[in-house]
């Protein structure tokens, strides 16, 4: 298992923000954990002088997109890049140092896959450069997948199909529990159980974690097949729940344990 650092990004600045809560239609119930002053490239300078790959910056709407070009040109080759990727710009992205491009909104339509969409972008950028966004909110006893920063629901469920045919397109999954993101209230353990069980290829999980304990829960629960990432609880995001340092040593020693 391994801690997959991130980077944040709303209106050009590095924040941690309660992801249920993002909206187009009422933006001022919008609930921010924390935001800094401190640049996107500073958190990605950290990441790769701490050995960390495999990261992701997200693009939280629009005004975003020179803040996450100064994160992926400071590591290049270390980051993920998401949030409004598509066919158009893509390969943009990837040569401004990202080593993968993250999709969700763009191959969906209408609640369903839009499958020539992902096989045109699967093409385009290759499969290994590729990661789709399978974040998703639960209704009833599933979890269905959301798109447009998790305001919308699709009728696409999370399942061993699903990941299957996902999995057929694309080189690792990241899938929040949104939910439950930025709460700092605990995992969504059901979740973690059936995607350690049913993922078939690298897969990090997003949402809840408020300290070490939680960590470990994850990677029991998942199976140790599952990688993480910790945002609102972490202290380089103004979190109390765990440390950077914390983390950083969880990482080191899965290395070596998994080694």
């Amino acid at each position: 298992m391994k801690f997959r650092p991130c980077i944040d990004l709303h209106q050009g600045q590095v924040k941690q923000i309660i992801g249920s809560t993002l909206s187009d239609i009422f933006p001022t119930e919008l609930k921010i954990n924390f935001a800094t002053s401190r640049s996107a490239s500073y958190y990605a300078e950290m990441y790769q002088r701490d050995g960390l790959s495999g990261g992701h910056v997200i693009m939280l709407g629009p005004g975003n997109e020179a803040a996450a070009r100064l994160a992926l040109l400071a590591y290049p080759g270390g980051l993920q890049i998401g949030g409004g990727i598509t066919a158009q710009n893509a390969c943009f992205w990837l040569d401004q140092g990202a080593q993968a491009v993250i999709v969700t909104t763009y191959v969906f339509k209408d609640g369903l896959v839009f499958s020539e969409r992902l096989d045109e972008l699967s093409r385009l950028v290759g499969k290994e450069r590729l990661i789709v966004d399978l974040s998703c909110r639960k209704k009833g006893n599933d979890y269905y997948v959301v798109t447009d920063r998790w305001q919308k629901f699709t009728e696409v469920i999370i399942s061993p199909k699903t990941l299957a045919f996902f999995a057929s397109h694309c080189a690792e999954f990241l899938i929040h529990a949104a939910d439950v993101e930025g709460k700092c209230a605990g995992v969504a353990l059901d979740l973690v159980e059936m995607l350690g069980e049913w993922a078939p290829i690298p897969t990090t999980y997003a949402g809840g974690i408020r300290n070490l304990k939680d960590l470990y829960l994850v990677r029991d629960a998942g199976q140790g097949r599952l990688d993480a990432t910790v945002g609102s609880s972490l202290d380089i995001f103004g979190g109390t729940g765990i440390t950077f340092q914390e983390v950083l040593a969880f990482h080191r020693q899965e290395g070596k344990r998994v080694g």
